[in-house]
Protein backbone atom coordinates (compact mmCIF):
# COMPACT_ATOMS: atom_id res chain seq x y z
CA UNK A 1 0.00 0.00 0.00
CA UNK A 2 1.27 3.44 -0.38
CA UNK A 3 2.76 5.39 2.25
CA UNK A 4 3.39 8.81 0.75
CA UNK A 5 1.81 11.31 2.74
CA UNK A 6 0.48 13.43 -0.43
CA UNK A 7 -1.69 10.18 -0.88
CA UNK A 8 -2.85 9.44 2.54
CA UNK A 9 -3.88 13.44 2.64
CA UNK A 10 -6.21 12.95 -0.09
CA UNK A 11 -8.18 9.78 1.59
CA UNK A 12 -9.11 12.93 4.05
CA UNK A 13 -10.85 14.82 1.22
CA UNK A 14 -12.98 12.60 -0.69
CA UNK A 15 -15.33 13.41 -3.42
CA UNK A 16 -18.32 15.64 -2.89
CA UNK A 17 -20.81 12.64 -3.52
CA UNK A 18 -19.11 10.31 -1.33
CA UNK A 19 -20.47 11.41 1.83
CA UNK A 20 -24.05 11.57 -0.04
CA UNK A 21 -24.01 7.55 -0.79
CA UNK A 22 -22.67 6.79 2.34
CA UNK A 23 -26.07 8.36 3.47
CA UNK A 24 -28.00 5.96 1.41
CA UNK A 25 -30.12 2.65 2.25
CA UNK A 26 -28.48 -0.32 1.56
CA UNK A 27 -31.17 -1.52 -1.31
CA UNK A 28 -30.69 1.95 -3.00
CA UNK A 29 -27.28 0.80 -2.99
CA UNK A 30 -27.80 -2.42 -4.23
CA UNK A 31 -30.10 -1.09 -7.54
CA UNK A 32 -26.87 1.20 -7.78
CA UNK A 33 -24.30 -1.49 -8.82
CA UNK A 34 -26.34 -3.45 -11.21
CA UNK A 35 -25.55 -0.38 -13.70
CA UNK A 36 -22.09 -1.15 -14.98
CA UNK A 37 -21.71 2.64 -15.62
CA UNK A 38 -22.62 3.50 -12.29
CA UNK A 39 -19.85 1.26 -10.92
CA UNK A 40 -17.34 2.30 -13.49
CA UNK A 41 -18.06 6.84 -12.29
CA UNK A 42 -18.18 5.56 -8.77
CA UNK A 43 -14.71 3.98 -9.06
CA UNK A 44 -13.26 6.98 -10.42
CA UNK A 45 -14.82 8.73 -7.73
CA UNK A 46 -12.82 6.74 -5.13
CA UNK A 47 -9.48 7.79 -3.72
CA UNK A 48 -6.23 5.84 -4.59
CA UNK A 49 -6.14 3.78 -1.94
CA UNK A 50 -9.50 2.52 -2.27
CA UNK A 51 -9.51 1.93 -6.00
CA UNK A 52 -6.16 -0.25 -5.58
CA UNK A 53 -7.86 -2.19 -2.94
CA UNK A 54 -11.07 -2.76 -5.41
CA UNK A 55 -8.91 -4.07 -8.37
CA UNK A 56 -6.85 -5.91 -5.80
CA UNK A 57 -10.28 -8.24 -5.25
CA UNK A 58 -11.72 -7.51 -8.27
CA UNK A 59 -10.74 -10.53 -10.15
CA UNK A 60 -11.10 -13.12 -6.88
CA UNK A 61 -13.96 -15.82 -7.51
CA UNK A 62 -14.07 -16.06 -3.12
CA UNK A 63 -13.25 -13.90 -0.07
CA UNK A 64 -9.67 -13.98 1.53
CA UNK A 65 -8.78 -12.84 5.30
CA UNK A 66 -8.28 -9.51 6.30
CA UNK A 67 -5.14 -10.51 7.85
CA UNK A 68 -3.99 -11.38 4.36
CA UNK A 69 -4.77 -7.71 3.07
CA UNK A 70 -3.49 -6.13 5.98
CA UNK A 71 -0.30 -7.90 5.66
CA UNK A 72 0.50 -5.70 2.50
CA UNK A 73 0.26 -2.57 4.89
CA UNK A 74 3.48 -0.99 6.10
CA UNK A 75 3.45 1.14 9.18
CA UNK A 76 2.80 4.39 8.03
CA UNK A 77 0.47 3.06 5.87
CA UNK A 78 -1.99 1.76 8.32
CA UNK A 79 -4.23 4.89 9.31
CA UNK A 80 -5.17 5.70 5.20
CA UNK A 81 -5.92 1.91 4.97
CA UNK A 82 -8.23 1.85 7.77
CA UNK A 83 -10.03 5.27 6.12
CA UNK A 84 -10.56 3.47 2.98
CA UNK A 85 -12.08 0.20 4.06
CA UNK A 86 -14.29 2.71 6.47
CA UNK A 87 -15.41 4.33 3.11
CA UNK A 88 -15.67 1.43 0.93
CA UNK A 89 -17.79 -0.61 4.06
CA UNK A 90 -19.57 2.33 4.41
CA UNK A 91 -20.88 2.84 0.76
CA UNK A 92 -21.63 -1.27 0.72
CA UNK A 93 -18.78 -2.16 -1.97
CA UNK A 94 -16.90 -3.69 0.69
CA UNK A 95 -19.60 -4.98 3.06
CA UNK A 96 -18.06 -6.84 5.94
CA UNK A 97 -14.01 -5.44 5.96
CA UNK A 98 -13.38 -6.94 9.68
CA UNK A 99 -13.68 -10.47 9.00
CA UNK A 100 -13.10 -11.22 5.39
CA UNK A 101 -12.60 -9.45 2.04
CA UNK A 102 -15.15 -10.02 -0.63
CA UNK A 103 -16.61 -7.41 -2.82
CA UNK A 104 -20.36 -7.09 -3.33
CA UNK A 105 -21.44 -9.28 -5.42
CA UNK A 106 -23.81 -6.83 -7.64
CA UNK A 107 -20.80 -4.49 -7.97
CA UNK A 108 -18.24 -7.32 -9.02
CA UNK A 109 -20.16 -8.16 -11.63
CA UNK A 110 -21.05 -5.52 -12.72
CA UNK A 111 -17.97 -3.42 -12.86
CA UNK A 112 -16.19 -6.82 -14.47
CA UNK A 113 -18.73 -5.82 -16.94
CA UNK A 114 -17.63 -2.62 -16.97
CA UNK A 115 -13.91 -3.65 -17.78
CA UNK A 116 -14.96 -6.19 -20.20
CA UNK A 117 -17.50 -5.05 -22.04
CA UNK A 118 -20.41 -7.55 -22.71
CA UNK A 119 -24.22 -7.57 -21.48
CA UNK A 120 -27.25 -5.92 -23.57
CA UNK A 121 -28.06 -3.31 -20.14
CA UNK A 122 -26.93 -0.32 -22.61
CA UNK A 123 -25.90 1.37 -19.70
CA UNK A 124 -23.32 3.11 -21.50
CA UNK A 125 -26.14 4.75 -23.55
CA UNK A 126 -27.42 3.62 -26.80
CA UNK A 127 -25.88 6.08 -29.91
CA UNK A 128 -28.28 7.52 -32.31
CA UNK A 129 -27.77 6.40 -35.56
CA UNK A 130 -29.13 8.41 -38.57
CA UNK A 131 -30.51 7.81 -42.12
CA UNK A 132 -26.51 9.38 -43.13
CA UNK A 133 -24.32 7.01 -40.70
CA UNK A 134 -26.75 4.28 -42.06
CA UNK A 135 -25.60 5.26 -45.42
CA UNK A 136 -22.20 5.46 -44.61
CA UNK A 137 -21.77 2.43 -42.93
CA UNK A 138 -23.56 0.76 -45.80
CA UNK A 139 -20.79 2.12 -48.11
CA UNK A 140 -18.06 1.60 -46.62
CA UNK A 141 -17.54 5.02 -44.56
CA UNK A 142 -18.37 3.83 -41.13
CA UNK A 143 -15.61 5.81 -39.37
CA UNK A 144 -17.41 9.23 -40.67
CA UNK A 145 -18.47 11.54 -38.27
CA UNK A 146 -21.93 12.98 -37.92
CA UNK A 147 -22.17 13.92 -34.25
CA UNK A 148 -22.33 17.79 -33.46
CA UNK A 149 -19.37 19.73 -33.48
CA UNK A 150 -16.91 19.78 -30.52
CA UNK A 151 -16.47 23.79 -30.49
CA UNK A 152 -20.21 24.15 -30.73
CA UNK A 153 -21.02 22.13 -27.70
CA UNK A 154 -17.91 23.58 -25.76
CA UNK A 155 -19.23 27.03 -26.75
CA UNK A 156 -22.65 26.20 -25.60
CA UNK A 157 -21.81 24.84 -22.23
CA UNK A 158 -19.57 27.67 -21.60
CA UNK A 159 -22.55 30.07 -22.64
CA UNK A 160 -24.88 28.25 -20.14
CA UNK A 161 -22.58 27.43 -17.35
CA UNK A 162 -21.49 31.08 -16.99
CA UNK A 163 -25.34 32.64 -17.41
CA UNK A 164 -25.78 31.13 -14.27
CA UNK A 165 -22.46 32.28 -12.56
CA UNK A 166 -23.21 35.90 -13.68
CA UNK A 167 -26.43 35.95 -13.14
CA UNK A 168 -25.02 35.20 -9.12
CA UNK A 169 -22.32 37.95 -9.34
CA UNK A 170 -24.84 40.68 -10.98
CA UNK A 171 -27.60 39.74 -9.23
CA UNK A 172 -29.70 43.08 -7.79
CA UNK A 173 -27.91 45.17 -10.51
CA UNK A 174 -29.34 46.12 -13.74
CA UNK A 175 -26.18 44.34 -15.47
CA UNK A 176 -27.31 40.89 -15.57
CA UNK A 177 -26.83 39.77 -19.00
CA UNK A 178 -29.33 36.92 -19.30
CA UNK A 179 -31.28 35.53 -16.63
CA UNK A 180 -31.37 31.73 -16.13
CA UNK A 181 -34.67 29.29 -16.06
CA UNK A 182 -36.66 29.46 -13.09
CA UNK A 183 -36.03 25.53 -12.07
CA UNK A 184 -32.19 27.11 -11.95
CA UNK A 185 -32.99 29.98 -9.90
CA UNK A 186 -35.17 27.62 -7.70
CA UNK A 187 -32.16 25.66 -7.34
CA UNK A 188 -30.20 28.24 -6.60
CA UNK A 189 -32.71 29.35 -3.70
CA UNK A 190 -32.62 26.20 -2.14
CA UNK A 191 -29.44 25.58 -1.98
CA UNK A 192 -28.98 28.93 -0.19
CA UNK A 193 -26.42 30.48 -2.86
CA UNK A 194 -29.29 33.36 -3.41
CA UNK A 195 -31.90 34.44 -1.62
CA UNK A 196 -34.85 37.09 -2.10
CA UNK A 197 -34.49 40.83 -1.99
CA UNK A 198 -36.37 41.70 0.58
CA UNK A 199 -39.77 43.49 0.11
CA UNK A 200 -40.48 47.41 0.88
CA UNK A 201 -42.92 46.08 3.16
CA UNK A 202 -40.84 44.01 5.17
CA UNK A 203 -41.95 40.98 4.91
CA UNK A 204 -43.04 38.22 2.21
CA UNK A 205 -45.49 36.02 0.88
CA UNK A 206 -45.06 32.79 -0.83
CA UNK A 207 -46.04 34.03 -3.90
CA UNK A 208 -43.56 37.06 -3.74
CA UNK A 209 -40.52 35.01 -2.77
CA UNK A 210 -41.30 33.16 -6.34
CA UNK A 211 -41.31 36.31 -8.26
CA UNK A 212 -39.21 38.13 -6.34
CA UNK A 213 -35.50 39.21 -7.97
CA UNK A 214 -32.79 37.13 -6.30
CA UNK A 215 -29.81 38.43 -4.57
CA UNK A 216 -26.79 36.63 -3.69
CA UNK A 217 -26.06 35.07 -0.14
CA UNK A 218 -22.64 35.07 1.67
CA UNK A 219 -22.62 31.13 0.98
CA UNK A 220 -23.15 31.96 -2.93
CA UNK A 221 -20.02 34.67 -2.40
CA UNK A 222 -18.03 31.64 -1.39
CA UNK A 223 -19.62 29.43 -4.33
CA UNK A 224 -17.69 31.52 -6.63
CA UNK A 225 -14.50 30.89 -5.55
CA UNK A 226 -14.54 27.41 -5.60
CA UNK A 227 -13.21 25.38 -9.17
CA UNK A 228 -15.72 24.64 -11.86
CA UNK A 229 -15.66 21.28 -10.72
CA UNK A 230 -17.10 21.99 -7.11
CA UNK A 231 -19.44 24.15 -7.95
CA UNK A 232 -21.05 21.81 -10.45
CA UNK A 233 -21.51 18.77 -8.15
CA UNK A 234 -22.82 21.47 -5.04
CA UNK A 235 -25.42 22.09 -7.64
CA UNK A 236 -26.04 18.41 -8.69
CA UNK A 237 -26.00 17.77 -4.86
CA UNK A 238 -28.84 19.94 -4.05
CA UNK A 239 -30.58 18.33 -7.18
CA UNK A 240 -30.27 14.50 -5.48
CA UNK A 241 -31.80 16.43 -2.37
CA UNK A 242 -34.62 17.58 -3.97
CA UNK A 243 -35.26 14.57 -5.38
CA UNK A 244 -38.08 13.27 -3.59
CA UNK A 245 -40.18 16.17 -3.18
CA UNK A 246 -40.23 16.10 -6.76
CA UNK A 247 -41.49 12.43 -6.65
CA UNK A 248 -38.38 11.12 -8.75
CA UNK A 249 -36.41 7.83 -8.41
CA UNK A 250 -33.03 8.82 -6.54
CA UNK A 251 -31.32 5.81 -8.13
CA UNK A 252 -32.42 6.38 -11.43
CA UNK A 253 -31.21 10.28 -11.41
CA UNK A 254 -27.65 8.89 -9.96
CA UNK A 255 -27.97 6.20 -12.76
CA UNK A 256 -28.81 8.73 -15.44
CA UNK A 257 -26.04 11.57 -13.46
CA UNK A 258 -23.03 8.62 -13.92
CA UNK A 259 -24.13 7.40 -17.44
CA UNK A 260 -23.78 11.01 -18.65
CA UNK A 261 -20.28 10.81 -17.60
CA UNK A 262 -19.09 7.22 -19.45
CA UNK A 263 -20.48 8.93 -22.62
CA UNK A 264 -18.82 9.97 -25.60
CA UNK A 265 -18.20 13.48 -26.17
CA UNK A 266 -19.36 14.67 -29.55
CA UNK A 267 -21.84 11.44 -30.13
CA UNK A 268 -25.42 11.45 -30.40
CA UNK A 269 -27.84 9.24 -28.41
CA UNK A 270 -31.00 7.69 -28.25
CA UNK A 271 -33.71 8.63 -25.36
CA UNK A 272 -35.64 5.32 -25.90
CA UNK A 273 -34.11 3.52 -23.35
CA UNK A 274 -34.68 6.31 -20.63
CA UNK A 275 -36.99 6.10 -17.72
CA UNK A 276 -39.66 9.04 -17.09
CA UNK A 277 -37.81 10.24 -14.94
CA UNK A 278 -34.56 10.49 -16.59
CA UNK A 279 -36.25 11.99 -19.61
CA UNK A 280 -37.06 14.35 -16.98
CA UNK A 281 -33.83 15.29 -16.03
CA UNK A 282 -33.52 15.75 -19.80
CA UNK A 283 -35.18 19.35 -19.61
CA UNK A 284 -33.28 20.01 -16.38
CA UNK A 285 -30.01 19.51 -17.40
CA UNK A 286 -30.14 21.53 -20.05
CA UNK A 287 -30.67 24.16 -18.52
CA UNK A 288 -27.28 23.76 -16.74
CA UNK A 289 -25.48 23.27 -19.71
CA UNK A 290 -24.89 19.48 -19.09
CA UNK A 291 -27.37 18.36 -22.47
CA UNK A 292 -27.64 19.63 -26.03
CA UNK A 293 -30.19 18.92 -28.29
CA UNK A 294 -31.02 20.01 -31.83
CA UNK A 295 -34.62 20.78 -30.38
CA UNK A 296 -36.70 20.56 -27.33
CA UNK A 297 -38.84 17.77 -29.08
CA UNK A 298 -35.74 16.06 -30.65
CA UNK A 299 -35.26 12.28 -30.00
CA UNK A 300 -31.37 12.86 -29.79
CA UNK A 301 -29.17 14.79 -27.75
CA UNK A 302 -25.50 15.19 -26.48
CA UNK A 303 -23.61 15.12 -23.60
CA UNK A 304 -21.87 18.56 -23.24
CA UNK A 305 -17.50 18.27 -21.74
CA UNK A 306 -19.49 19.56 -18.93
CA UNK A 307 -21.07 15.80 -18.20
CA UNK A 308 -18.59 13.94 -19.31
CA UNK A 309 -15.74 15.35 -17.20
CA UNK A 310 -18.22 14.74 -13.72
CA UNK A 311 -16.62 11.45 -12.40
CA UNK A 312 -12.73 13.08 -13.48
CA UNK A 313 -9.96 14.93 -13.33
CA UNK A 314 -9.86 16.75 -16.55
CA UNK A 315 -11.21 20.21 -16.53
CA UNK A 316 -14.69 21.03 -17.11
CA UNK A 317 -14.66 23.31 -19.75
CA UNK A 318 -11.76 24.95 -22.00
CA UNK A 319 -12.41 28.50 -20.59
CA UNK A 320 -14.61 29.27 -17.73
CA UNK A 321 -13.99 32.33 -15.60
CA UNK A 322 -15.56 31.05 -11.94
CA UNK A 323 -12.72 29.20 -11.16
CA UNK A 324 -9.49 27.17 -11.14
CA UNK A 325 -9.55 25.72 -15.48
CA UNK A 326 -6.14 25.52 -15.58
CA UNK A 327 -2.21 25.86 -15.04
CA UNK A 328 -2.68 29.36 -17.20
CA UNK A 329 -3.08 32.71 -14.81
CA UNK A 330 -4.20 35.97 -15.71
CA UNK A 331 -3.47 38.12 -12.02
CA UNK A 332 -0.57 40.25 -11.51
CA UNK A 333 -0.18 41.37 -7.88
CA UNK A 334 2.75 43.91 -6.78
CA UNK A 335 3.11 44.32 -2.80
CA UNK A 336 1.59 47.98 -3.30
CA UNK A 337 -1.70 46.39 -3.63
CA UNK A 338 -2.06 47.33 -7.36
CA UNK A 339 -3.66 44.28 -9.62
CA UNK A 340 -3.68 43.80 -13.08
CA UNK A 341 -5.54 40.94 -14.55
CA UNK A 342 -5.15 40.12 -18.09
CA UNK A 343 -8.07 39.16 -19.24
CA UNK A 344 -11.90 40.47 -21.05
CA UNK A 345 -13.98 37.93 -19.41
CA UNK A 346 -16.64 39.46 -18.33
CA UNK A 347 -17.49 36.81 -15.07
CA UNK A 348 -13.72 36.74 -14.39
CA UNK A 349 -13.83 40.64 -14.18
CA UNK A 350 -16.95 40.32 -11.92
CA UNK A 351 -15.32 38.18 -9.48
CA UNK A 352 -12.36 40.05 -9.43
CA UNK A 353 -14.86 43.07 -8.51
CA UNK A 354 -15.69 41.44 -5.30
CA UNK A 355 -12.62 42.14 -3.68
CA UNK A 356 -10.56 44.09 -5.57
CA UNK A 357 -11.53 47.94 -5.88
CA UNK A 358 -11.43 48.21 -9.92
CA UNK A 359 -10.30 51.36 -11.91
CA UNK A 360 -9.68 51.13 -15.58
CA UNK A 361 -10.46 48.80 -17.92
CA UNK A 362 -8.86 48.22 -21.64
CA UNK A 363 -9.47 45.47 -24.17
CA UNK A 364 -7.83 42.58 -22.47
CA UNK A 365 -6.38 44.24 -19.03
CA UNK A 366 -8.47 45.63 -15.81
CA UNK A 367 -6.36 47.13 -13.35
CA UNK A 368 -7.75 47.58 -9.63
CA UNK A 369 -6.18 47.43 -6.21
CA UNK A 370 -7.08 45.43 -2.96
CA UNK A 371 -7.88 48.41 -0.61
CA UNK A 372 -9.58 48.24 3.27
CA UNK A 373 -12.94 49.00 2.02
CA UNK A 374 -12.56 46.50 -0.94
CA UNK A 375 -11.84 43.74 1.29
CA UNK A 376 -14.14 44.41 4.15
CA UNK A 377 -17.00 44.42 1.34
CA UNK A 378 -15.93 40.84 0.66
CA UNK A 379 -15.64 39.85 4.54
CA UNK A 380 -19.15 41.21 5.14
CA UNK A 381 -20.30 39.25 2.00
CA UNK A 382 -18.82 36.32 4.23
CA UNK A 383 -15.98 35.72 1.68
CA UNK A 384 -12.47 34.99 3.95
CA UNK A 385 -9.38 36.50 3.89
CA UNK A 386 -7.71 32.78 3.19
CA UNK A 387 -10.60 32.21 -0.24
CA UNK A 388 -9.33 35.72 -1.26
CA UNK A 389 -5.81 34.52 -1.23
CA UNK A 390 -6.37 30.79 -2.73
CA UNK A 391 -8.06 32.68 -5.41
CA UNK A 392 -5.09 34.88 -6.02
CA UNK A 393 -2.67 32.44 -5.85
CA UNK A 394 -4.62 30.04 -8.25
CA UNK A 395 -4.68 32.39 -10.75
CA UNK A 396 -1.66 33.67 -10.79
CA UNK A 397 0.26 34.89 -14.13
CA UNK A 398 3.09 32.34 -14.77
CA UNK A 399 5.31 35.39 -14.58
CA UNK A 400 4.48 35.81 -10.83
CA UNK A 401 4.69 31.99 -10.37
CA UNK A 402 8.40 32.46 -10.91
CA UNK A 403 8.25 34.21 -7.06
CA UNK A 404 8.87 32.50 -4.23
CA UNK A 405 6.70 33.08 -2.02
CA UNK A 406 4.35 33.81 -4.94
CA UNK A 407 2.19 36.26 -3.51
CA UNK A 408 3.61 39.42 -1.52
CA UNK A 409 4.20 38.42 2.09
CA UNK A 410 2.78 42.04 2.79
CA UNK A 411 -0.40 42.26 1.13
CA UNK A 412 -0.88 38.13 2.53
CA UNK A 413 -0.41 39.58 5.90
CA UNK A 414 -2.39 42.81 5.49
CA UNK A 415 -5.79 40.80 4.12
CA UNK A 416 -5.43 38.54 7.16
CA UNK A 417 -5.25 41.34 9.34
CA UNK A 418 -7.90 43.41 7.91
CA UNK A 419 -9.86 39.99 8.73
CA UNK A 420 -9.01 40.22 12.30
CA UNK A 421 -9.91 43.86 12.27
CA UNK A 422 -13.36 42.71 11.13
CA UNK A 423 -14.26 40.21 13.74
CA UNK A 424 -12.80 42.31 16.86
CA UNK A 425 -16.27 44.08 16.89
CA UNK A 426 -19.16 42.82 16.76
CA UNK A 427 -22.63 45.01 15.91
CA UNK A 428 -26.06 44.36 16.95
CA UNK A 429 -29.37 46.53 16.56
CA UNK A 430 -31.04 47.15 19.81
CA UNK A 431 -31.64 49.99 22.61
CA UNK A 432 -29.87 52.28 24.95
CA UNK A 433 -31.17 52.87 28.44
CA UNK A 434 -29.96 55.65 30.31
CA UNK A 435 -30.45 58.95 32.30
CA UNK A 436 -32.27 56.96 35.27
CA UNK A 437 -33.21 59.34 38.53
CA UNK A 438 -31.54 56.77 40.56
CA UNK A 439 -29.26 54.08 41.19
CA UNK A 440 -31.99 51.88 42.64
CA UNK A 441 -34.07 52.23 39.58
CA UNK A 442 -31.20 51.69 37.11
CA UNK A 443 -30.50 47.93 39.30
CA UNK A 444 -34.39 46.88 38.80
CA UNK A 445 -34.66 47.67 35.43
CA UNK A 446 -31.30 46.31 34.69
CA UNK A 447 -32.08 43.20 36.44
CA UNK A 448 -35.44 42.96 34.65
CA UNK A 449 -33.60 42.91 31.80
CA UNK A 450 -30.77 40.45 32.42
CA UNK A 451 -33.48 38.23 33.70
CA UNK A 452 -35.08 38.01 30.02
CA UNK A 453 -31.53 37.36 28.46
CA UNK A 454 -31.86 40.82 26.39
CA UNK A 455 -28.89 43.09 27.55
CA UNK A 456 -25.85 43.06 25.29
CA UNK A 457 -23.46 45.69 27.31
CA UNK A 458 -23.90 47.58 30.89
CA UNK A 459 -22.46 50.05 32.87
CA UNK A 460 -23.21 50.45 36.49
CA UNK A 461 -21.22 54.10 36.65
CA UNK A 462 -22.82 55.82 33.99
CA UNK A 463 -26.27 54.07 35.10
CA UNK A 464 -26.90 52.80 31.39
CA UNK A 465 -27.07 49.49 28.96
CA UNK A 466 -27.75 48.48 25.95
CA UNK A 467 -30.34 45.98 25.28
CA UNK A 468 -31.12 43.91 21.98
CA UNK A 469 -34.19 45.17 19.45
CA UNK A 470 -36.22 41.82 20.20
CA UNK A 471 -36.16 43.20 24.19
CA UNK A 472 -37.31 46.52 24.07
CA UNK A 473 -41.28 46.18 24.19
CA UNK A 474 -41.01 44.08 27.10
CA UNK A 475 -38.49 46.30 28.80
CA UNK A 476 -40.43 49.41 27.94
CA UNK A 477 -43.77 48.16 29.18
CA UNK A 478 -41.72 46.98 32.57
CA UNK A 479 -40.82 50.89 33.42
CA UNK A 480 -44.33 51.51 32.52
CA UNK A 481 -46.06 49.29 34.55
CA UNK A 482 -43.24 50.47 37.18
CA UNK A 483 -43.91 53.86 36.86
CA UNK A 484 -47.60 53.21 36.99
CA UNK A 485 -47.23 51.41 40.46
CA UNK A 486 -45.02 54.08 42.22
CA UNK A 487 -47.95 56.69 40.88
CA UNK A 488 -50.36 54.98 43.18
Amino acid sequence: MPKDPETAGQQDAPHTLIPFLQSQSQTALTRLYTRPSSCLAIFRLLGPIERQIVMSLLWLEGPIASQTLNAWVTKEGRKPYGTALDTLSKIQILPNPGTRMLLNPNFKASFRMALTGGGDLNSFGVPYVSSKEKDAERDGAGDKKFGPNLEHLDSYALERWETILHYMVSSGTDSTPQRPSAGVLYLLQRSGLMQPLPSPSGYSTASSRKTSQLQISSLGFQFLLHTPHEQLWELLLQYLKMVEERQMDLVEVLNFLFMLSTMDLGREYSPDNLTQTQLVMLEDLRDYGLIWQRKSSSKRFSPTRLATTLTSSTPLLPSSGGGNTGPQGFIILETNYRLYAYTDNPLQIAVLNLFVHLKSRYPNLVVGSITRDSVRKALNNGIRADQIISYLVTHAHPQMRRNNPLLPVTVQDQIRLWELEKNRLKSADGYLYTNFAAQADYQVVLDYAKQIGVVLWENSVKRCFFASAEGHSNIRGFIERRSKDEQM
